[in-house]
C-alpha cells in the first residue's frame, strides 16, 4: 500500500488534517507535541470507476467515484534542530523511514512560532516553516552520510568502486536508488569523490528531494490573513482547511450533509435538524470550498498520489466479459501502480505467484490480447492469464 507521512512543526494542523482524512481518533489541541507516537490510518485517494463507462452495476464505488485505500502517518512535530535530537526530532525523522512522500502541513495563517506555541494570526512568515523542515531533513540525511563517510572515502579509492551505489546503500532503508544519488550529485553539482562538507549538505539536500518526493499543505488558510496566502502562492502549495474537511466528514457521518471527499461543494439534507449555530459554521466551510475548490484535503491526498508519486489506478479482472472476480463481484479491487507499469508488473501486483506463472494480458475494454510491454493507463481493466491461481 502506499503511504503518505504528515510532517511539520508541533500546533500546524497535522492532527486535524490525519483525523479529516482517516476518521480515525488522534487527540487535537492548541499546543505543541499533542503527538507523541506516531497515528497510522487508512485515507483514500479519488479517481473515475471505469462501471459506467462499461455499463455494468458497481457496488465498489459512490455514482461513479471510486476511492482507493493508502496508509497515512501523522508523525509527531518537528522544531529546529531536531537533527540534532531536539525535541522528538530523531523519532519523527525515523518515521519518515515508513512513507512515500510527504505532505508538509504548513500552518498559512502565521499563528504559530518555530517552536509551534500561538502567537498572533499573520505574525510569522509560514514561508519559513517550508524551508526549515527541508533544512532539517537534509540535516538528518548528512547526519547519515557523515557516519559513512570516512570508510565509503577510503574505499572509493579502489578504481572498480562506485561511489553512488554505495551511498544508495547507505539509504536503502529510505528507498533511496542509484538514480537517486547520480542525479541528486549532478543538480547539486558536486563531485562526490572530492566533496567537502558543504558540498555533501548541499548533495543530501538534493537528495532528501529525489528520495522522499514532498507537497506543501497550506493548511488554516480559512484563517489566514491575504499577505500569508499571497506569499505561499509563490511556491506550489495547495491551501487547505483541514479542520472544514473535518466537520463535513462527521456531518456526513451524522446524515446532515451528502458529501463526497473532493466535492467541491455539499448539500444540507432537508430533514436534517440543525442548530443556528451549526448552519453558521457550515455555511463558512461552503465559502471556503467556493473561494478554493475545495477543503484541499482530499486534493492534497490525490496530487501526491497521482502527480508527486505519478500513480495510475487499474482494475484487475478473471472474466473480461462480465468484468468480475472468482466470486462474481464486479470491478472489486483497484490497483494503485507507478506510470509505466505493465500487465507483467500487475500480475505480480496481485500475486507473486501469478507474475511468475504469467502468459499475456487481456484488455477488457476491448476484449483484446495486450503486449506485455503496454503501458498501463489509468482506468485500465486488465485479465492476467496465468499457469498459476
Amino acid at each position: 500500500m502506499i503511504t503518505l507521512a504528515i510532517a511539520g512543526k508541533p500546533n500546524c494542523g497535522k492532527s486535524t488534517f490525519f483525523r479529516a482524512a482517516t476518521l480515525a481518533p488522534a487527540e487535537i489541541a492548541n499546543y505543541p507535541f499533542t503527538t507523541i507516537d506516531a497515528n497510522h490510518g487508512v485515507a483514500y485517494v479519488r479517481t473515475t470507476c471505469p462501471c459506467r463507462e462499461m455499463d455494468v452495476p458497481c457496488e465498489n464505488c459512490q455514482d461513479g467515484v471510486r476511492f482507493v485505500p493508502i496508509g497515512l502517518i501523522d508523525v509527531a512535530g518537528l522544531v529546529p534542530e531536531a537533527h540534532k535530537g531536539r525535541g522528538l526530532g530523531n523519532q519523527f525523522l525515523d518515521n519518515l523511514r515508513q512513507a512515500d512522500a510527504i505532505l508538509q502541513i504548513v500552518d498559512a495563517s502565521g499563528a504559530t512560532d518555530a517552536e509551534g506555541n500561538p502567537v498572533d494570526i499573520g505574525s510569522r512568515d509560514p514561508v519559513k516553516d517550508i524551508e526549515f523542515l527541508q533544512y532539517e531533513m537534509s540535516m538528518w540525511m548528512y547526519g547519515i552520510l557523515s557516519r559513512h563517510w570516512a570508510k565509503l572515502k577510503r574505499q572509493a579509492q579502489a578504481r572498480d568502486f562506485s561511489l553512488a551505489a554505495a551511498i544508495a546503500d547507505v539509504f536503502a532503508g529510505l528507498g533511496v536508488t542509484f538514480e537517486h544519488v547520480r542525479d541528486a550529485s549532478e543538480a547539486a553539482g558536486v563531485d562526490l569523490r572530492t566533496a567537502g562538507e558543504e558540498d555533501l549538505i548541499r548533495f543530501c539536500r538534493e537528495l532528501m528531494l529525489r528520495g522522499r518526493p514532498m507537497l506543501i499543505v497550506g493548511n488554516k488558510a480559512d484563517q489566514a490573513p491575504k499577505e500569508c496566502l499571497d506569499r505561499l502562492a509563490k511556491h506550489d502549495v495547495i491551501f487547505a482547511s483541514a479542520a472544514g474537511e473535518l466537520v463535513l466528514r462527521i456531518a456526513t457521518e451524522g446524515k446532515f450533509i451528502t458529501y463526497r471527499p473532493g466535492d467541491r461543494a455539499f448539500e444540507i439534507n432537508p430533514e436534517a435538524n440543525l442548530t443556528a449555530a451549526q448552519r453558521a459554521g457550515l455555511q463558512k466551510v461552503a465559502e471556503f470550498m467556493q473561494a478554493f475548490n475545495g477543503t484541499g484535503v482530499q486534493q492534497a491526498l490525490d496530487a501526491a498520489v497521482f502527480d508527486l508519486l505519478d500513480m495510475v489506478v487499474v482494475f484487475p479482472v478473471e472474466d473480461e466479459n462480465k468484468l468480475t472476480d472468482g466470486r462474481g463481484r464486479v470491478l472489486p479491487d483497484a490497483f494503485l501502480m507507478k506510470r509505466g507499469s505493465t500487465p507483467r508488473d500487475l500480475a505480480y501486483q496481485v500475486h507473486t505467484e501469478i507474475g511468475e506463472g504469467f502468459l499475456y494480458a487481456i484488455d477488457a475494454k476491448t476484449g483484446m490480447r495486450v503486449k506485455d510491454s503496454l503501458e498501463l493507463k489509468s482506468g485500465d481493466i486488465i485479465k492476467i492469464v496465468s499457469v498459476r491461481k
